[in-house]
Protein backbone atom coordinates (compact mmCIF):
# COMPACT_ATOMS: atom_id res chain seq x y z
CA UNK A 1 0.00 0.00 0.00
CA UNK A 2 1.33 3.46 -0.92
CA UNK A 3 2.19 5.82 1.90
CA UNK A 4 -0.47 8.35 2.85
CA UNK A 5 1.60 10.41 5.31
CA UNK A 6 5.11 11.21 6.47
CA UNK A 7 6.06 10.23 10.01
CA UNK A 8 8.69 12.07 12.02
CA UNK A 9 11.03 9.48 13.49
CA UNK A 10 12.08 11.87 16.28
CA UNK A 11 8.70 12.82 17.77
CA UNK A 12 6.18 10.51 15.99
CA UNK A 13 4.16 13.34 14.40
CA UNK A 14 2.16 12.49 11.22
CA UNK A 15 2.36 15.02 8.37
CA UNK A 16 0.18 15.26 5.25
CA UNK A 17 2.74 16.53 2.73
CA UNK A 18 6.38 17.29 2.06
CA UNK A 19 5.66 21.00 2.70
CA UNK A 20 4.41 20.22 6.21
CA UNK A 21 7.47 18.02 6.80
CA UNK A 22 9.73 20.91 5.76
CA UNK A 23 7.91 23.33 8.09
CA UNK A 24 8.13 20.78 10.89
CA UNK A 25 11.85 20.38 10.27
CA UNK A 26 12.37 24.17 10.38
CA UNK A 27 10.49 24.50 13.67
CA UNK A 28 11.90 21.47 15.48
CA UNK A 29 15.20 20.72 13.67
CA UNK A 30 13.96 17.13 13.20
CA UNK A 31 15.20 15.48 10.00
CA UNK A 32 14.27 11.79 10.30
CA UNK A 33 11.13 11.32 8.13
CA UNK A 34 9.69 8.17 6.55
CA UNK A 35 6.59 7.15 4.59
CA UNK A 36 3.71 5.76 6.66
CA UNK A 37 0.46 3.98 5.80
CA UNK A 38 -1.17 5.55 8.89
CA UNK A 39 -3.51 8.36 7.82
CA UNK A 40 -3.37 11.77 9.49
CA UNK A 41 -6.36 12.02 11.81
CA UNK A 42 -8.95 14.56 10.66
CA UNK A 43 -11.62 15.23 13.32
CA UNK A 44 -13.95 18.14 12.53
CA UNK A 45 -15.91 19.76 15.36
CA UNK A 46 -19.61 19.52 14.53
CA UNK A 47 -20.33 22.74 16.46
CA UNK A 48 -17.75 25.19 15.09
CA UNK A 49 -16.08 23.28 12.21
CA UNK A 50 -12.57 23.45 13.66
CA UNK A 51 -10.38 20.60 12.29
CA UNK A 52 -8.28 18.65 14.82
CA UNK A 53 -5.43 16.45 13.68
CA UNK A 54 -4.94 14.44 16.88
CA UNK A 55 -6.87 13.16 19.88
CA UNK A 56 -4.87 15.48 22.12
CA UNK A 57 -5.85 18.48 19.99
CA UNK A 58 -9.55 17.49 20.08
CA UNK A 59 -9.38 17.03 23.87
CA UNK A 60 -7.86 20.50 24.24
CA UNK A 61 -10.56 21.95 21.98
CA UNK A 62 -13.25 20.27 24.12
CA UNK A 63 -11.63 21.57 27.31
CA UNK A 64 -11.47 25.14 25.98
CA UNK A 65 -14.87 25.37 24.23
CA UNK A 66 -17.01 22.62 25.73
CA UNK A 67 -17.67 21.10 22.26
CA UNK A 68 -17.68 17.32 22.52
CA UNK A 69 -18.97 16.01 19.17
CA UNK A 70 -16.52 15.51 16.30
CA UNK A 71 -16.95 14.04 12.80
CA UNK A 72 -14.17 11.70 11.67
CA UNK A 73 -13.27 12.70 8.08
CA UNK A 74 -9.92 10.95 8.06
CA UNK A 75 -10.77 8.52 5.26
CA UNK A 76 -12.31 11.25 3.07
CA UNK A 77 -9.03 13.15 2.87
CA UNK A 78 -6.68 10.16 2.47
CA UNK A 79 -4.61 10.40 -0.75
CA UNK A 80 -1.24 8.86 -1.61
CA UNK A 81 1.51 11.23 -0.56
CA UNK A 82 3.80 12.74 -3.20
CA UNK A 83 7.46 12.81 -2.31
CA UNK A 84 8.32 15.42 -4.96
CA UNK A 85 9.65 18.69 -3.58
CA UNK A 86 7.37 21.58 -4.67
CA UNK A 87 8.70 23.81 -7.41
CA UNK A 88 8.68 26.86 -5.23
CA UNK A 89 10.59 25.00 -2.60
CA UNK A 90 13.11 23.87 -5.20
CA UNK A 91 13.60 27.42 -6.48
CA UNK A 92 13.98 28.62 -2.93
CA UNK A 93 16.57 25.95 -2.23
CA UNK A 94 18.43 26.81 -5.42
CA UNK A 95 18.39 30.47 -4.54
CA UNK A 96 19.66 29.71 -1.07
CA UNK A 97 22.32 27.41 -2.50
CA UNK A 98 23.39 30.10 -5.00
CA UNK A 99 23.65 32.75 -2.36
CA UNK A 100 25.22 30.64 0.32
CA UNK A 101 28.89 29.97 0.83
CA UNK A 102 28.32 26.34 1.81
CA UNK A 103 28.40 27.10 5.55
CA UNK A 104 25.44 26.13 7.81
CA UNK A 105 23.02 28.98 8.38
CA UNK A 106 23.18 30.57 11.84
CA UNK A 107 20.00 30.31 13.92
CA UNK A 108 18.86 32.91 16.45
CA UNK A 109 15.90 33.46 18.80
CA UNK A 110 13.15 35.43 17.00
CA UNK A 111 12.32 38.91 18.14
CA UNK A 112 9.05 39.28 20.02
CA UNK A 113 7.23 42.09 21.74
CA UNK A 114 9.05 42.59 25.04
CA UNK A 115 6.04 44.06 26.86
CA UNK A 116 3.86 41.09 25.92
CA UNK A 117 6.71 38.77 26.92
CA UNK A 118 6.95 40.44 30.34
CA UNK A 119 3.19 40.16 30.80
CA UNK A 120 3.26 36.43 30.02
CA UNK A 121 6.20 35.86 32.37
CA UNK A 122 4.34 37.77 35.10
CA UNK A 123 1.40 35.37 34.60
CA UNK A 124 3.74 32.44 35.36
CA UNK A 125 4.67 31.18 31.87
CA UNK A 126 8.34 30.14 31.31
CA UNK A 127 10.34 32.41 29.02
CA UNK A 128 10.76 29.76 26.30
CA UNK A 129 7.02 28.95 26.27
CA UNK A 130 6.03 32.64 26.26
CA UNK A 131 8.49 33.41 23.41
CA UNK A 132 7.23 30.44 21.40
CA UNK A 133 3.59 31.47 21.91
CA UNK A 134 4.22 35.08 20.80
CA UNK A 135 6.24 33.97 17.76
CA UNK A 136 3.70 31.45 16.44
CA UNK A 137 0.61 33.52 17.32
CA UNK A 138 1.85 36.37 15.12
CA UNK A 139 3.07 38.59 17.97
CA UNK A 140 -0.32 40.29 17.96
CA UNK A 141 -1.86 40.22 21.45
CA UNK A 142 -1.65 38.72 24.89
CA UNK A 143 -4.94 36.81 24.48
CA UNK A 144 -3.78 35.23 21.20
CA UNK A 145 -0.58 34.04 22.87
CA UNK A 146 -2.48 32.54 25.81
CA UNK A 147 -4.88 30.76 23.43
CA UNK A 148 -1.91 29.35 21.50
CA UNK A 149 -0.41 27.98 24.72
CA UNK A 150 -3.72 26.34 25.65
CA UNK A 151 -4.05 24.70 22.24
CA UNK A 152 -0.42 23.50 22.11
CA UNK A 153 0.32 22.72 25.76
CA UNK A 154 0.67 19.00 24.90
CA UNK A 155 3.34 19.63 22.22
CA UNK A 156 6.63 17.89 23.11
CA UNK A 157 8.64 21.01 22.22
CA UNK A 158 6.37 23.51 24.03
CA UNK A 159 9.21 24.59 26.36
CA UNK A 160 11.95 24.72 23.70
CA UNK A 161 13.11 28.16 22.63
CA UNK A 162 12.14 28.74 18.93
CA UNK A 163 14.97 29.40 16.50
CA UNK A 164 14.96 31.17 13.09
CA UNK A 165 17.74 31.83 10.53
CA UNK A 166 19.79 34.92 11.34
CA UNK A 167 19.16 36.47 7.90
CA UNK A 168 15.39 36.20 8.31
CA UNK A 169 14.24 39.53 9.60
CA UNK A 170 11.21 39.01 11.80
CA UNK A 171 9.81 42.37 12.66
CA UNK A 172 7.81 42.42 15.83
CA UNK A 173 4.43 43.79 14.97
CA UNK A 174 3.14 46.51 17.14
CA UNK A 175 0.54 45.40 19.64
CA UNK A 176 -2.97 46.37 18.82
CA UNK A 177 -3.56 47.35 22.46
CA UNK A 178 -2.06 50.17 24.49
CA UNK A 179 0.01 49.46 27.59
CA UNK A 180 -2.91 50.33 29.84
CA UNK A 181 -5.25 48.09 27.85
CA UNK A 182 -2.73 45.24 28.02
CA UNK A 183 -2.54 45.59 31.81
CA UNK A 184 -6.32 45.53 32.04
CA UNK A 185 -6.45 42.49 29.77
CA UNK A 186 -3.83 40.67 31.84
CA UNK A 187 -5.72 41.55 35.01
CA UNK A 188 -8.94 40.29 33.44
CA UNK A 189 -7.29 37.00 32.49
CA UNK A 190 -5.89 36.56 36.01
CA UNK A 191 -9.28 37.39 37.53
CA UNK A 192 -10.95 34.87 35.23
CA UNK A 193 -8.45 32.19 36.25
CA UNK A 194 -8.99 33.02 39.95
CA UNK A 195 -12.78 32.80 39.64
CA UNK A 196 -12.49 29.51 37.81
CA UNK A 197 -10.28 28.14 40.58
CA UNK A 198 -12.69 29.34 43.30
CA UNK A 199 -15.63 27.78 41.47
CA UNK A 200 -13.74 24.48 41.20
CA UNK A 201 -12.94 24.61 44.94
CA UNK A 202 -16.62 25.26 45.77
CA UNK A 203 -17.66 22.37 43.54
CA UNK A 204 -15.15 20.06 45.23
CA UNK A 205 -16.38 21.17 48.67
CA UNK A 206 -19.97 20.38 47.66
CA UNK A 207 -18.85 16.97 46.45
CA UNK A 208 -17.01 16.33 49.73
CA UNK A 209 -20.07 17.38 51.74
CA UNK A 210 -22.28 15.04 49.71
CA UNK A 211 -19.81 12.24 50.32
CA UNK A 212 -19.81 12.93 54.09
CA UNK A 213 -23.62 12.86 54.16
CA UNK A 214 -23.69 9.63 52.16
CA UNK A 215 -21.16 7.94 54.45
CA UNK A 216 -23.10 9.11 57.52
CA UNK A 217 -26.33 7.66 56.16
CA UNK A 218 -24.62 4.38 55.36
CA UNK A 219 -23.19 4.15 58.89
CA UNK A 220 -26.61 4.82 60.43
CA UNK A 221 -28.23 2.24 58.19
CA UNK A 222 -25.52 -0.31 59.01
CA UNK A 223 -26.02 0.34 62.73
CA UNK A 224 -29.79 -0.05 62.38
CA UNK A 225 -29.39 -3.32 60.48
CA UNK A 226 -26.94 -4.59 63.09
CA UNK A 227 -29.34 -3.77 65.94
CA UNK A 228 -32.23 -5.39 64.07
CA UNK A 229 -30.19 -8.53 63.45
CA UNK A 230 -29.21 -8.67 67.13
CA UNK A 231 -32.85 -8.33 68.16
CA UNK A 232 -33.86 -11.12 65.79
CA UNK A 233 -31.03 -13.29 67.09
CA UNK A 234 -32.18 -12.84 70.70
CA UNK A 235 -35.79 -13.62 69.76
CA UNK A 236 -34.69 -16.76 67.91
CA UNK A 237 -32.52 -17.77 70.87
CA UNK A 238 -35.40 -17.39 73.33
CA UNK A 239 -37.68 -19.32 71.00
CA UNK A 240 -35.11 -22.12 70.67
CA UNK A 241 -34.77 -22.30 74.47
CA UNK A 242 -38.55 -22.57 74.89
CA UNK A 243 -38.72 -25.27 72.23
CA UNK A 244 -35.93 -27.19 73.94
CA UNK A 245 -37.71 -27.00 77.30
CA UNK A 246 -40.95 -28.12 75.68
CA UNK A 247 -39.24 -31.11 74.07
CA UNK A 248 -37.58 -32.03 77.36
CA UNK A 249 -40.91 -31.94 79.20
CA UNK A 250 -42.52 -34.05 76.48
CA UNK A 251 -39.77 -36.66 76.72
CA UNK A 252 -40.21 -36.86 80.51
CA UNK A 253 -43.98 -37.19 80.13
CA UNK A 254 -43.57 -39.99 77.61
CA UNK A 255 -41.10 -41.73 79.90
CA UNK A 256 -43.54 -41.53 82.80
CA UNK A 257 -46.33 -42.93 80.64
CA UNK A 258 -44.10 -45.79 79.52
CA UNK A 259 -43.08 -46.57 83.11
CA UNK A 260 -46.72 -46.52 84.19
CA UNK A 261 -47.73 -48.85 81.37
CA UNK A 262 -44.86 -51.19 82.25
CA UNK A 263 -45.96 -51.36 85.90
CA UNK A 264 -49.55 -52.14 84.91
CA UNK A 265 -48.31 -54.89 82.62
CA UNK A 266 -46.23 -56.48 85.40
CA UNK A 267 -49.24 -56.37 87.75
CA UNK A 268 -51.41 -58.01 85.14
CA UNK A 269 -53.68 -55.02 84.76
CA UNK A 270 -55.18 -54.10 81.41
CA UNK A 271 -53.75 -51.06 79.63
CA UNK A 272 -55.33 -47.81 80.76
CA UNK A 273 -57.75 -46.22 78.33
CA UNK A 274 -56.60 -42.71 77.41
CA UNK A 275 -60.14 -41.29 77.78
CA UNK A 276 -60.71 -42.99 81.12
CA UNK A 277 -57.43 -42.02 82.61
CA UNK A 278 -58.06 -40.19 85.89
CA UNK A 279 -56.85 -36.70 86.26
CA UNK A 280 -53.59 -36.75 88.22
CA UNK A 281 -53.78 -35.38 91.71
CA UNK A 282 -51.97 -32.30 92.82
CA UNK A 283 -49.32 -34.35 94.62
CA UNK A 284 -48.55 -36.32 91.46
CA UNK A 285 -48.32 -33.07 89.48
CA UNK A 286 -45.92 -31.71 92.07
CA UNK A 287 -43.92 -34.93 91.88
CA UNK A 288 -43.73 -34.64 88.10
CA UNK A 289 -42.69 -31.04 88.39
CA UNK A 290 -39.99 -31.96 90.87
CA UNK A 291 -38.77 -34.63 88.45
CA UNK A 292 -38.25 -32.03 85.71
CA UNK A 293 -34.67 -30.81 85.29
CA UNK A 294 -34.14 -27.52 87.11
CA UNK A 295 -32.06 -24.95 85.31
CA UNK A 296 -29.33 -23.73 87.64
CA UNK A 297 -29.58 -20.07 88.54
CA UNK A 298 -27.21 -17.83 86.65
CA UNK A 299 -24.81 -15.43 88.31
CA UNK A 300 -26.97 -12.51 87.17
CA UNK A 301 -29.96 -14.05 88.99
CA UNK A 302 -27.83 -14.51 92.12
CA UNK A 303 -26.86 -10.83 91.88
CA UNK A 304 -30.50 -9.79 91.43
CA UNK A 305 -31.56 -11.88 94.43
CA UNK A 306 -28.74 -10.42 96.54
CA UNK A 307 -29.82 -6.85 95.70
CA UNK A 308 -33.50 -7.70 96.28
CA UNK A 309 -32.66 -9.18 99.72
CA UNK A 310 -30.58 -6.13 100.59
CA UNK A 311 -33.44 -3.79 99.73
CA UNK A 312 -36.03 -5.84 101.60
CA UNK A 313 -33.84 -5.93 104.70
CA UNK A 314 -33.65 -2.13 104.68
CA UNK A 315 -36.99 -1.24 103.11
CA UNK A 316 -37.53 1.51 105.66
CA UNK A 317 -34.47 3.45 104.53
CA UNK A 318 -34.67 3.87 100.73
CA UNK A 319 -32.02 6.62 100.67
CA UNK A 320 -29.45 4.38 102.37
CA UNK A 321 -30.21 1.50 100.01
CA UNK A 322 -29.97 3.71 96.94
CA UNK A 323 -26.65 5.16 98.16
CA UNK A 324 -25.30 1.63 98.66
CA UNK A 325 -26.38 0.63 95.15
CA UNK A 326 -24.74 3.73 93.66
CA UNK A 327 -21.49 3.07 95.56
CA UNK A 328 -21.42 -0.53 94.36
CA UNK A 329 -22.03 0.70 90.80
CA UNK A 330 -19.06 3.08 91.16
CA UNK A 331 -16.75 0.25 92.33
CA UNK A 332 -17.85 -2.02 89.47
CA UNK A 333 -17.59 0.79 86.87
CA UNK A 334 -14.05 1.72 87.97
CA UNK A 335 -12.87 -1.88 87.58
CA UNK A 336 -14.61 -2.27 84.19
CA UNK A 337 -13.05 0.93 82.83
CA UNK A 338 -9.58 0.35 84.36
CA UNK A 339 -9.07 -3.41 84.75
CA UNK A 340 -5.26 -3.04 84.96
CA UNK A 341 -5.35 -0.53 87.86
CA UNK A 342 -4.91 -2.43 91.15
CA UNK A 343 -6.18 0.49 93.24
CA UNK A 344 -9.67 -0.05 91.77
CA UNK A 345 -9.53 -3.81 92.42
CA UNK A 346 -8.57 -3.56 96.11
CA UNK A 347 -10.98 -2.29 98.83
CA UNK A 348 -10.13 -1.86 102.51
CA UNK A 349 -12.97 -3.36 104.51
CA UNK A 350 -12.49 -1.17 107.59
CA UNK A 351 -12.57 2.02 105.51
CA UNK A 352 -15.13 4.27 107.16
CA UNK A 353 -16.73 5.43 103.90
CA UNK A 354 -17.02 1.83 102.69
CA UNK A 355 -18.56 0.76 106.00
CA UNK A 356 -21.06 3.65 106.00
CA UNK A 357 -22.19 3.10 102.43
CA UNK A 358 -21.79 -0.66 101.74
CA UNK A 359 -20.69 -2.59 104.82
CA UNK A 360 -23.58 -1.39 106.98
CA UNK A 361 -26.09 -2.91 104.55
CA UNK A 362 -24.07 -6.11 103.98
CA UNK A 363 -23.24 -5.35 100.37
CA UNK A 364 -19.97 -7.31 100.52
CA UNK A 365 -21.77 -10.43 99.26
CA UNK A 366 -22.58 -8.64 95.97
CA UNK A 367 -18.91 -7.75 95.44
CA UNK A 368 -17.95 -11.39 96.14
CA UNK A 369 -20.42 -12.46 93.42
CA UNK A 370 -18.49 -10.14 91.06
CA UNK A 371 -15.23 -11.98 91.84
CA UNK A 372 -13.84 -10.08 94.85
CA UNK A 373 -12.22 -12.20 97.57
CA UNK A 374 -11.20 -11.42 101.15
CA UNK A 375 -7.41 -11.40 101.55
CA UNK A 376 -4.76 -10.46 104.13
CA UNK A 377 -6.69 -11.68 107.11
CA UNK A 378 -10.02 -10.50 105.70
CA UNK A 379 -8.77 -6.91 105.84
CA UNK A 380 -9.19 -6.28 102.13
CA UNK A 381 -11.51 -7.25 99.30
CA UNK A 382 -9.36 -8.00 96.25
CA UNK A 383 -10.17 -8.88 92.62
CA UNK A 384 -7.14 -10.41 90.89
CA UNK A 385 -6.45 -9.34 87.31
CA UNK A 386 -6.86 -12.84 85.86
CA UNK A 387 -10.32 -13.13 87.45
CA UNK A 388 -11.67 -9.92 85.93
CA UNK A 389 -14.65 -11.06 83.82
CA UNK A 390 -16.07 -8.19 81.75
CA UNK A 391 -19.29 -10.14 81.13
CA UNK A 392 -19.85 -10.56 84.89
CA UNK A 393 -19.05 -6.87 85.50
CA UNK A 394 -21.45 -5.80 82.74
CA UNK A 395 -24.19 -8.01 84.23
CA UNK A 396 -23.52 -6.51 87.66
CA UNK A 397 -23.77 -2.99 86.23
CA UNK A 398 -27.06 -3.83 84.50
CA UNK A 399 -28.56 -5.29 87.70
CA UNK A 400 -27.47 -2.27 89.75
CA UNK A 401 -28.89 0.17 87.19
CA UNK A 402 -32.17 -1.74 87.23
CA UNK A 403 -32.26 -1.70 91.04
CA UNK A 404 -31.57 2.06 91.13
CA UNK A 405 -33.98 3.14 88.40
CA UNK A 406 -36.86 0.67 88.90
CA UNK A 407 -39.13 1.97 91.72
CA UNK A 408 -40.78 -1.47 92.06
CA UNK A 409 -37.53 -3.39 92.46
CA UNK A 410 -37.68 -5.65 95.54
CA UNK A 411 -41.24 -4.65 96.37
CA UNK A 412 -42.87 -7.93 95.27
Amino acid sequence: MAGVSLKCGDCGALLKSVEEAQEHAELTSHSNFSESTEAVLNLVCSSCGKPCRSKIESDLHTKRTGHTEFIDKTLEAVIPISLEVPKVAKESEEAIAAGSTGEPEEMVVPEVDKKLLEELEAMGFPTARATRALHFSGNTSLEAAVNWVVEHEADPDIDQMPMVPVNRHVEASKPSLTAEEMKLKAQELRERARKKKEEEERRMEREREKERIRVGKELLEAKRIEEENERKRLVALRKAEKEEEKRAREKIRQKLEEDKAERRRKLGLPPEEPSAAPKPSASIVEEKKSALPVRPATKAEHMRECLRSLKQNHKDDDAKVKRAFQTLLTYIGNVARNPDEEKFRKIRLNNQTFQDRVGSVKGVEFLELCGFEKVEGEEFLFLSRNKVDMQVLNSAGSELNSAINNPFFGVL
